[in-house]
């Protein structure tokens, strides 16, 4: 059987799950044996609350642009359907997966926990392994790497997605 990995990024209204923050952004990219294969789930999602500044200014993105995209409950399913069984590639896990861990809890989705349906890899606790005591961001990592992030003016979760591919491909190569 293949190894299926989905590389995952969020972007979200604020850092603060507990504070009622929200997601705004899903993008995800599928590899297939390390490779990429074309497939990818990208979805904008209204929040239904504000965006802190930092996040907006981050982002780029702001309510008006998210006011007619759909609610979290309306694509709960398919991203479900597109996750389950795969490996999920996350840089800094713990924050993406508290996120979609308390989307899924808020909704009647199948799944109330990523782990239910999918292994979790955190590469942020990879690359503190591979690089103690250095910056491990994800722009640090792309420096590092010799990764090409130029192009990254703000965080966009899909562009993130793609960038985390290339950097988890090159901090893993050669491994079985």
């Amino acid at each position: 059987m293949s190894i299926r990995q989905v590389v995952l990024d969020t972007e979200t209204t604020g850092l603060e799950v507990s504070k009622g923050h929200r997601i705004i952004e899903i993008g995800c990219i599928e590899l297939i044996e390390r490779r990429p294969t074309g497939r990818h789930f990208h979805r904008y999602l209204n929040p239904d609350r504000d965006i802190d500044a930092g996040a907006a200014e981050v982002t780029g993105l702001t309510l008006e642009f998210l006011a007619d995209k759909p609610r979290f409950a309306a694509i709960a399913e398919e991203f479900i359907e597109f996750v389950k069984d795969a490996e999920l590639i996350i840089h800094n896990a713990d924050f993406d997966v508290g996120f979609l861990d308390h989307e899924l809890s808020l909704c009647t989705a199948s799944v109330r926990r990523l782990v239910d349906c999918s292994r979790i890899v955190d590469t942020l606790a990879l690359a503190r392994e591979r690089y103690p005591g250095k910056r491990n961001s994800l722009d640090a990592l792309c420096a590092r790497l010799d990764i090409d992030n130029a192009h990254r003016t703000l965080h966009g979760a899909l562009l993130d997605a793609e960038l985390l591919a290339d950097v988890y491909l090159a901090m893993t190569a050669g491994q079985g």
